[in-house]
């Protein structure tokens, strides 16, 4: 660990950004340039004192998620973020994988977004960032841990997982969560972690081992799509979806028609605040 290396690699990155640069609004003017130590803390979900001894090259070594937080935190192209694992004493994590580490240009696009869900998933449909309204939506999905990250996963192993669907729309929905599941494992192989999602399934579900055995291979780019919240009820929203060049991160947008019910319905869930994951 070369505390020097990375205590002034942290302070560089995080002179270098603006407020508005990660979401947040200018405020007042400020002496120094760049974010403050307290909101980067802030936004790697960790406390101000820890974040402070690091750029003070004191403290311990910070752990691959403390990491990754911060990386994200500061929004660090994939080169910057090999060079702070290294500078901590770490290895780089593996590029075409699905590491926690969210795309930049991604990052940006949904820091500008804040009158409407969306939420930046990895190849395996894992939540890696949601914004206020997405969470108000769908809960916060960033919260689980080991296979019940993944979508798929919860989708056939969590009967609750498919309450936010219409009955009519479960098969549907699960299939498609398939098919995705396909182009990862493709993508992928079958020793990486959509191989491991692959097995577990079919230990568990019948259902997905059906559902697989099918071979469908597809990504949807646009749906229409109603969720259901247990507090607002039906939704009907329009979704898009922006990739990485690589297309192991997705930006998901959720979109009301104007002037409709599903406007109206989430400027309500707005004022509710998160739901029930």
């Amino acid at each position: 660990m070369d505390r020097t290396a990375l205590a002034e690699f942290l302070r560089a990155r995080r002179e270098h950004l603006r407020p508005e640069d990660v979401g947040l609004p200018p405020g007042a003017r400020r002496r120094a340039p760049g974010l403050r130590r307290e909101e980067v803390a802030s936004l790697a979900a960790m406390s101000t004192d820890y974040y402070t001894r690091l750029e003070q090259r004191r403290g311990p070594q910070p752990s691959v998620q403390m990491l990754a937080s911060l990386a994200r935190a500061l929004r660090l192209t994939d080169q910057e973020r090999d060079y702070l694992f290294r500078m901590a004493g770490h290895n780089a994590p593996a590029r075409l994988s699905d590491a926690a580490h969210v795309a930049p240009a991604l990052l940006r696009v949904l820091d500008r977004l804040d009158d409407t869900p969306a939420l930046i998933l990895t190849n395996l449909g894992e939540a890696l960032v949601q914004n206020d309204l997405a969470k108000a939506l769908f809960g916060d999905r960033t919260s689980y841990t080991g296979l019940d990250r993944y979508d798929v996963y919860r989708w056939f192993t969590r009967p609750g997982e498919r309450d936010k669907y219409p009955a009519d729309d479960r098969d549907r929905q699960g299939r498609a969560l398939v098919s995705a599941l396909r182009v990862a494992y493709g993508a992928m192989g079958s020793k990486s972690r959509a191989g491991e999602l692959v097995r577990a399934l079919q230990q568990r579900s019948p259902e997905f081992s059906a559902v697989w055995d099918e071979h469908q291979v597809a990504k949807r780019f646009a749906d229409h799509k109603t969720l259901v919240h247990p507090e607002v009820g039906p939704i009907e929203l329009d979704c898009q979806v922006l990739f990485t060049e690589d297309e192991s991160q997705a930006l998901l947008v959720l979109t009301a028609a104007p002037r409709s019910e599903a406007e109206e319905q989430l400027k309500l869930l707005a004022v509710l605040g998160p739901a029930a994951a």
